[in-house]
């Protein structure tokens, strides 16, 4: 077991190395390392490292029964020296695997941040610049609207007179109409009262040929 966990810190130590300059292999270094944290990766990781978690508080706990033992003996016994050089070994291996575990996350935590910053500053700067070229390239297309512009606004004075012309000979034939509306009802109340006048003469003129057909008939008799 001392030898895979020599091999694991000499691995992080090398993942470690490999993070901290920039090499072609770094490259595939961060690829690796982001494929590892999708998915079930970060579960396989996260028990990995809680199974070494248990095994060093285990280790740890054999170490202070050790030490236990040899207090209420008094007398030191070579196996348990052997036996406690061996638990702190391991457990010194294993707090150390775990510290470079750290590391390297955070490290490879960082590098991201760092490429996703500087994607976004070249970004903005890109931004800026397209942005100050068009404001060099628009200078005349703003001239050609200022003109535009002016040209809209004498057309709109323009309209603006033609439509209070308009609004003056609306209201002129409006009360055109209204005097009109008016004689209208003079004219037929007129013709009312003189509707009524004809038909007064004519009951009239047919009383008169009444009283004349029966004078005539009386001298007849």
């Amino acid at each position: 077991m001392i030898q895979l966990l020599y091999a694991v810190i000499f691995a992080e130590m090398g993942l470690i190395m490999t993070l901290l300059f920039k090499t072609p292999l770094r490259k595939l270094v961060i690829m690796s390392l982001d494929r590892v944290k999708r998915g079930r990766g970060p579960v396989m990781v996260k028990t990995v490292g809680g199974t070494v978690f248990v095994v060093l508080l285990s280790s740890v706990y054999s170490m202070v029964k050790i030490q236990n033992r040899t207090i209420e003996g008094g007398a030191v016994n070579p196996t348990d020296q052997v036996l406690m050089s061996k638990h702190m070994l391991e457990a010194s291996l294993m707090g150390f695997v775990l510290f470079l575990s750290l590391m390297i996350d955070r490290l490879h935590h960082y590098i991201r941040e760092l490429r996703i910053l500087r994607k976004t500053m070249e970004a903005a700067k890109k931004q800026s610049r397209g942005f100050e070229d068009g404001k060099n390239g628009s200078a005349d297309e703003a001239k050609a609207l200022g003109e535009e512009v002016k040209t809209l606004q004498n057309k709109i004075k323009y309209l603006e007179s033609k439509f209070e012309e308009k609004a003056k000979e609306a209201k002129a034939a409006e009360a055109e109409v209204e005097a009109l509306r008016k004689q209208s009802e003079v004219l037929l109340i007129e013709y009312g009262r003189l509707l009524e006048d004809n038909q007064n003469l004519r009951n009239q003129l047919e009383s008169m040929d009444q009283s004349l057909s029966q004078s005539d008939g009386k001298k007849n008799m």
